[in-house]
């Protein structure tokens, strides 16, 4: 029997996510929800939209799992803060992981996660919770993928890599084996990460430099 699903957001992601979760898990999704101040619609793809504020009223904690359907916007703050929120709430959050997504039998993935098709997740690969890992990555085995983190199309990340908290990683960027990624980095498309990098700074290149300064979605957001 298909579990009840609630998804926070209304956006695109949300969208998509619903119909990753309709038509390949065995969940059914029941609504969308948003702060009331954002609710634009009363129905989104046939479903309804009901205030965030209000989510007990409608879908009570113990009725249903919640997935929360924002990406990377603010560095993963915005979706980190619905996401501590859910589990405060007494709410159980769900994750996704594609039937066309290659996960090894001993990796650990977390909860709220969103794992598109087309990863090839490794050996004793730990990825944390709340992260997405959006179409035709690799994470290589040992490697840790820590809470909140947001990885691109097409990263190749090698073994025994850490990619640390809220990172963002970007399309086509690569990392040789036992890199560490400090929390807080923005990780430019097509970089080629071969060192250890510092907290809260934007990387881009071949090999890959910090710019100048600490990055606009620094820790202290």
């Amino acid at each position: 029997m298909a579990r009840p699903l609630v998804l926070i957001g209304a956006g695109e992601f949300a969208q998509i996510a619903c119909e990753y979760f309709e038509h390949d898990s065995d969940r059914e999704v029941l609504a969308f929800s948003v702060e009331r101040e954002f609710l634009a619609q009363p129905t989104l793809a046939g479903r309804p939209v009901v205030p965030y504020e209000a989510l007990e009223q409608h879908y009570p904690a113990a009725d249903v799992d919640v997935y929360v359907a924002i990406p990377s916007s603010q560095l993963n703050r915005l979706r980190t803060r619905f996401y501590l929120d859910m589990k405060r709430r007494g709410y159980r959050l769900a994750s996704y992981v594609s039937t066309r997504a290659f996960v090894w039998r001993n990796a650990e993935i977390g909860e709220n996660c969103f794992i598109f098709e087309g990863n090839v997740v490794q050996p004793f690969v730990s990825i944390g919770n709340n992260c997405i890992l959006w179409s035709g990555n690799h994470v290589g085995h040992r490697t840790v993928v820590r809470d909140h983190v947001f990885i691109a199309s097409h990263a190749v990340i090698s073994g025994y890599c850490e990619i640390g908290e809220s990172s963002f990683v970007g399309v086509n960027s690569t990392f040789n084996d036992h890199v560490k990624v400090a929390p807080d980095n923005v990780i430019g498309s097509g970089a080629l990460v071969t060192q250890d990098t510092e907290p809260g700074r934007i990387y881009v290149g071949a090999p890959a430099r910090a710019l100048p300064g600490k990055s606009s979605f620094d820790v202290s957001l």
